[in-house]
């Protein structure tokens, strides 16, 4: 007699309520399932779009104009020589990688305790802070010849290059991470009866995570740069090695091919630190991945 009341009077019953709120989840749900799909296409999308239309206004624009190889050598032509020098490439690309890892797992290993001591110890941070900045106005490529000469030829001395290039990125995002969390975070922590160590390490490096990853995201890129640099100075081997060759014999094509390669190594790197963000702090991607959905 109740339910036929219901209905009569136009009330729901409580497992029509139910069903109702589900479906309008389910469909929430499935337009931010739509929007993120619709985000990662055009976020890969785009770019390559952009890509195929310079490439094909490089391909006739330099054969339009006769532009000679060796000066402006159309991508074809660069898509050959990437093809003959396959090996070549590989086998140098493997150096350089090595260089860019160890460079760049120094800079971390070195740079977020650094970071951390800044933090905790306010003297010592005005006594090593602003030798840290004025260290990064010294040109890299100055201080490169010297290493030369005090480690020789070798894998040592890019690796500091490399290294001298990307662990200031890292240093200053983690202290900026340290410093910039919510004091409301702190003030629970201590009510909590957490110690200053404790609190350290559980609320505020935590919290720091996702800009201390920005900054490996930087150094990781810089890390590339700086082995190059290294290469270019001082190497036998390595994909700035065949830089150096291909500028010195004017095999404009297999120059390109390998500022191709090294876009390669350096892209795919950024792509495993980001990786290793998701994993790290799953939260933050998910909340990146609803702001691509909503901004779509």
């Amino acid at each position: 007699m109740s339910t036929t009341n219901q209905h009569a009077s136009g009330e729901e019953s409580p497992d029509e309520h139910e069903t109702a709120l589900a479906a309008v989840e389910a469909r929430v749900q499935a337009g931010l399932r739509k929007r993120t799909a619709r985000a990662r296409r055009a976020a890969l999308g785009y770019p390559i779009l952009v890509v195929v239309v310079i490439g094909l206004l490089w391909e006739y624009g330099t054969r339009a104009a006769g532009v000679p190889p060796f000066i402006l050598p159309p991508p074809s032509l660069i898509a050959q020589s990437l093809a003959a020098h396959w090996g070549l490439l590989l086998n140098n690309g493997w150096a350089t990688l090595v260089e860019i890892l160890l460079g760049f797992g120094l800079s971390v290993v070195v740079g977020v305790p650094l970071a951390m001591a800044l933090f905790l110890w306010p003297a010592f941070s005005r006594s090593v802070y602003p030798l840290l900045v004025s260290s990064q106005a010294v040109p890299k490529v100055a201080v490169a010849p010297l290493f030369v000469v005090w480690f020789g030829f070798g894998l040592l001395p890019k690796v500091l290059i490399a290294f001298l290039i990307a662990f200031f990125p890292i240093v200053i995002n983690t202290a900026v991470g340290l410093e910039s969390i919510e004091r409301e975070k702190i003030l629970l922590a201590r009510s909590m009866g957490l110690s200053a160590l404790d609190t350290f390490f559980k609320i505020r490096l935590p919290s720091a995570l996702p800009t201390v990853f920005g900054g490996m995201k930087i150094a990781i890129t810089l890390a590339v740069v700086g082995a190059v640099v290294g290469e270019f100075v001082g190497g036998e081997e390595g994909l700035g090695y065949v830089l150096l060759t291909a500028n010195g014999s004017m095999d404009t094509p297999l120059l390109f091919a390998g500022v191709i390669a090294l876009t390669v190594v350096g892209v795919a790197l950024y792509l495993l630190v980001e990786l290793a963000e998701r994993l790290a702090i799953p939260h933050a991607a998910l909340r990146q991945q609803a702001r691509g959905g909503d901004t779509a």
